[in-house]
């Protein structure tokens, strides 16, 4: 659709909340996600439109469950009066989405601390950062509406430090590289990301830690620039070496990589909040049970590159 005269000067997020009939929350992710596209680009949420720019819309994206409290298991690892740091085991979705039924992280958190029912946008309360539901490991929670804009202004500027274990497929050349290539929707398969020149710029670092050679597997530390949706995983298969445990992404080849691992041995192990020292999850059960099968590794590859 075109941009109209009244709505020259007006941000991207703002627009699309207006046209879609969503919150601006809602907006600003489908935004960040790559789904809405200013003259066939994706744009940062923050652009100010120009009268006749075209817009290219999503479909008006279903509501989501009413997120009712749900008591569960729930691993807090630190509190204190702004923040909660929580471990999310693999399999349980952080927050209800469009179709999602089943447990989810926010219903927990909301169970045990009822006053963040006012803390952000509905059905995620306090939620600061999302990790795909296969994804285990360590997530922060704002406590306060305050300290929710401060968490996630600092990831916008990159103050917050997130750090995750990847075990993936094959022997990376060299011991450190970075992954520098824009992400933006899969316009074939609906939900999911590709490396795409007209994406939104992404930025993965990774380091080799052990590798192994029979299977060919390595052990990955990395850590991100941002924080596109799928990004180390989309990143990783981009560089021939998807996610062990990935058959979105890796196919067959992941899928089967290393023996009786069932999702992609994806963890976020470090977490590191201004002012607050960092937080370390080791990796669960079912992930340090694959590493022992693997055995002695291999000493990674010398060097480096990008």
């Amino acid at each position: 659709m075109k941009v109209p005269p009244e709505a020259d000067g007006r941000r991207l997020d703002a627009f699309v909340a207006q046209r879609l009939g969503v919150s601006r929350a809602v907006a600003a992710q489908l935004v960040d996600d790559g789904d809405v596209l200013v003259d066939e680009r994706p744009m940062a949420r923050s652009t100010r439109l120009r009268h006749g720019q075209d817009v290219a819309l999503p479909p008006r994206p279903l509501p989501a469950p009413p997120l009712v409290p749900e008591p569960g298991d729930l691993d807090v690892v630190y509190e204190d009066d702004d923040v909660i740091v929580v471990d999310k085991p693999a399999g349980l979705v952080v927050h209800p989405g469009a179709g999602q039924r089943g447990p989810t992280l926010a219903a927990r958190l909301l169970a045990r601390y009822p006053e963040l029912a006012s803390v952000g946008e509905e059905g995620r309360p306090g939620i600061v950062h999302r990790l795909d539901r296969d994804t285990s490991g360590l997530l922060c929670v704002a406590r306060t509406p305050h300290a929710l804009a401060v968490l996630q202004a600092a990831l916008r500027t990159r103050e917050v430090g997130r750090e995750y274990t990847a075990l993936v497929v094959g022997v990376p050349g060299h011991q450190r590289g970075t992954v520098d290539a824009p992400i933006g929707p899969d316009k074939v398969r609906r939900g999911r990301r590709r490396v795409s020149a007209d994406g939104l710029p992404a930025r993965t670092h990774y380091e080799v830690t052990a590798s192994w050679t029979k299977p060919a597997v390595s052990m990955l530390r990395v850590t991100l620039e941002t924080g596109r949706t799928h990004q180390i995983r989309v990143h990783l298969a981009a560089i021939d070496h998807a996610v062990a445990g990935d058959s979105v992404y890796g196919g067959r080849k992941a899928a089967g990589a290393v023996d009786a691992l069932t999702r992609p041995f994806l963890h976020a192990s470090r977490l590191a909040l201004p002012g607050r020292p960092p937080f370390t999850s080791p990796l669960p059960p079912e992930l340090s049970a694959v590493i022992e099968r693997l055995g002695p590794p291999i000493s990674p590859p010398s060097g480096s590159g990008q």
